[in-house]
């Protein structure tokens, strides 16, 4: 890029807004993926309001100079890796939160935690649900742009079931305003769906309205061991036809190893699947949802089954499922699966993802929002070494056409980015995938945004 155009963004914007150092661009080359191919931007705008983001990208419309939108940079897929010479508008800065009470709504900045919105809502006596297992460190804007779900999501609702307005900055630097604090509106199409999950290569969220609800506590967690992962994967079928539970999560025999030699939470080594469930019925309903869970995990075999009313006590459990993902990135590299299928075929899955590890000669970990069928083959193996990272590659690529196969989808809630892309075109076939481009198209028409993403 000529020195004189990147300088007319420098002097567009306040000083220190636009960052060029090698060394300070550095941590916004790739996200948690850590994806070799991400390029080196030639500049990371790191922007303090919506004004700032449409500067950015009149000048990269302007000047045909791709843009990569990143939140906190802890997506899974390569969905913000820099692409070379193009820019990075980083949203960190635009962290506002404030809270609508009486609209029971937050009002939301791209940058702000997920664990932020839950605090602040928490003040109101409100709850934000989706719960992402990073949450404590992903971003609002990243939970859009992927269309995250979470522990809570099995039973109330991904990411795009609690959007009720956004602004969006074009790909020619228009801002557009979606919706509002309204909770019922259809006038009009339905544009908020169409950009969340869009991976920011359709726009760029630079404020989100986010329904709320009232706090909602569980009243009772079951933990249940398994011998096998399919054992546990016919408890959760069986769960799922008869309670609406708050939470219904899946660890393998690899995933509590690893948590254990991570962070010691107190889990039987030799057990083959551990089941995480909660209800936050009340009273009677809620010792007759736990009941039931109980009566479909001995059904299935459960080796044992514990039940616990102390929110402390439970916390421990839901901790050490939500430790699985950095518990094993300590055992080497890692390749993130965000398979899903419909939940009565959840046994074929993980029975699938058993033989493909052992036929690969990979490790693969399962850990699973096992309640809607999406589950996290998580596969470990020593990225310095060519024959590893081959045979690791390919059991990524064969869990994904499985899941197809299976009538699933290659991710449910992590997003294509670039690691997924090459097998999007076999889930979705030749029409759907001229559809979405298109759509691409049509809102990006010389293509500046997150270009190499999804498509």
């Amino acid at each position: 890029m000529e020195a004189d155009v990147l300088a007319r963004l420098v002097d567009a914007l306040p000083e220190g807004v636009v960052v060029t150092g090698a060394a300070e661009m550095e941590k916004y080359r790739e996200d948690f993926a850590r994806d070799g191919s991400a390029g080196t931007p030639a500049a990371v705008v790191r922007a303090e309001d919506a004004a700032q983001v449409q500067v950015a990208v009149r000048w990269a419309a302007e000047h045909r100079v791709p843009v990569v939108p990143r939140g906190a940079g802890t997506g899974l897929s390569g969905g913000s890796s820099a692409v070379e010479g193009g820019i990075t508008i980083s949203l960190e800065r635009m962290r506002a939160v404030e809270i609508d009470q009486a609209c029971q709504v937050a009002i939301v900045e791209p940058g702000a935690l997920n664990v932020d919105v839950k605090i602040a809502a928490a003040e109101h006596g409100l709850w934000y649900p989706p719960d992402p297992s990073s949450y404590e460190i992903c971003s609002i804007g990243g939970n859009l742009a992927t269309n995250a779900g979470g522990l809570c999501c099995v039973k109330y609702g991904v990411t795009t079931d609690y959007v009720l307005g956004m602004d969006v900055v074009l790909a020619d630097g228009t801002l557009v305003r979606l919706g509002g604090k309204q909770i019922k509106d259809v006038a009009g199409l339905p544009l908020l769906k169409l950009f969340v999950g869009s991976e920011g290569t359709l726009g760029i969220i630079t404020r989100a309205v986010l329904r709320l609800v009232p706090v909602q506590v569980a009243g009772a967690t079951l933990v249940s061991a398994f011998p096998t992962m399919t054992a546990a994967s016919r408890a959760v079928v069986a769960i799922r036809q008869r309670v609406r539970a708050s939470m219904l999560e899946l660890m393998d025999n690899t995933a509590i190893n690893a948590v254990e030699d991570w962070r010691s939470h107190g889990l039987d080594r030799a057990t083959g699947a551990l089941l995480l469930a909660q209800s936050d019925a009340t009273g009677a309903a809620c010792e007759a949802e736990i009941e039931m869970i109980r009566e479909c995990c001995e059904r299935e075999g459960a080796a044992a089954v514990f039940t616990t009313t102390d929110p402390e006590e439970a916390e421990l459990f839901v901790a050490a499922r939500r430790n699985a993902f950095l518990a094993l990135e300590q055992r080497g590299s890692v390749l993130f699966e965000d398979v899903g299928v419909p939940v009565p075929l959840l046994p074929a899955l993980v029975d699938g993802v058993a033989g493909i590890a052992e036929r690969c000669g990979v490790e693969i970990a399962v850990v699973a929002h096992a309640g809607d069928g999406n589950t996290h083959p998580l596969i470990v193996y020593d990225a310095a070494d060519p024959g590893s990272d081959e045979r690791a590659r390919k059991a990524f690529h064969e869990v994904m056409a499985l899941a197809i196969e299976l009538g699933g989808t290659i991710t449910g809630e992590h997003g294509v980015g670039r690691a997924k892309k090459p097998a999007l075109p076999d889930q979705l076939g030749d029409d759907v995938m001229a559809l979405t481009r298109r759509i691409k198209d049509a809102l990006d028409p010389d293509g500046i945004l997150n270009p190499g993403a999804i498509l």
